[in-house]
């Protein structure tokens, strides 16, 4: 079995929260459009992996929690449903495209820390989510950098 990974998922309070993580306990990680993102959520992505919940979009953005990836990669439904936001009319239950992960909840930070208190941290300049012009929704985050976030948790 591989190492366990870690990754940052973020997502917008208005469209999915980490309150509503907790509320529901688990949900499926779905609506990705990008083939770099679905290729981890399909390919390197592993179940028993930790991720941190990040709130874009807001006032800050900002990390908020944790989570561990629930499940194996399972076909994004999203992509097939015409009422979805995220439908693709290429995608089919037959041919997918796109892929998701179920996520569930564990646990939310002492206290959030923002996008500008990530930057002025020592060991963390290389996080993906701090690189000029990062639009990424998933990124994979460095057992040390995750040391660094998750520190007193």
């Amino acid at each position: 079995m591989a190492s366990k990974q870690y990754w940052l998922l973020k997502s917008e309070p208005d469209c999915y929260s980490f309150d509503d993580l907790k509320r529901d306990g688990h949900t499926e990680w779905t609506g990705i459009r990008n083939y770099t993102v679905r290729n981890m959520l399909r390919d390197t992505m592993q179940k028993g992996d930790l991720a941190l919940f990040y709130h874009s979009s807001a006032k800050p953005p900002a990390v908020v929690g944790i989570c561990e990836i629930a499940g194996d990669a399972i076909a994004d439904s999203t992509a097939w449903d015409k009422d979805d936001d995220h439908y693709d009319p290429k995608a089919s239950p037959d041919n997918p495209i796109w892929y998701a992960r179920k996520v569930k909840y564990v646990k939310p930070l002492k206290s959030p820390i923002s996008i500008s208190k990530l930057r002025e941290t020592p060991g963390l300049e290389g996080m993906g989510i701090l690189k000029k012009g990062s639009m990424l929704s998933v990124t994979p985050v460095t057992e040390e950098e995750w040391k660094i976030i998750t520190k007193g948790t």
